[in-house]
């Protein structure tokens, strides 16, 4: 079984509209955690010119180093696989946010993470 949640980026919050740019999936039987995001610069334009496109790609880059681990995932390194997953996923009021979290089975997490990056995000 496997938990994942999608990446979103809502260049103005006050209007709500949002882009898929991602994707985070968790697997705890099998000790995975992985992230792929993409910037659709295109996409995020149109629904506001003036984004920060170069800012939004900096957290959507901190977001996989978080899944990796190791020294790039700065203190957040200390925690397990599953805690840095919970805090990548708990709500918050930025540009870029989780959705809800999804469950499913696979016996390949990460073939998995890329089937669900082409399907909801590119």
């Amino acid at each position: 079984m496997f938990e994942y949640a999608l990446v979103r980026v809502v260049p103005r919050l006050e209007r709500g509209e949002q882009v898929n740019a991602g994707v985070i999936l968790y697997c705890q039987a099998l000790g995975f955690l992985g992230a792929r995001c993409v910037v659709d610069e295109p996409r995020l334009r149109a629904l506001d010119a003036g984004v920060d496109v170069g800012g939004v790609g900096r957290a959507l880059e901190a977001v996989e180093k978080v899944c990796a681990g190791g020294a790039q995932a700065g203190p957040a390194r200390a925690e397990d696989a599953g805690r840095r997953f919970r805090w990548l996923t708990a709500p918050r009021s930025t540009i870029v946010q989780p959705g809800p979290i999804h469950t499913g089975l696979t016996a390949d997490p990460a073939a998995e993470l890329e089937r669900l990056l082409e399907r909801l995000v590119r």
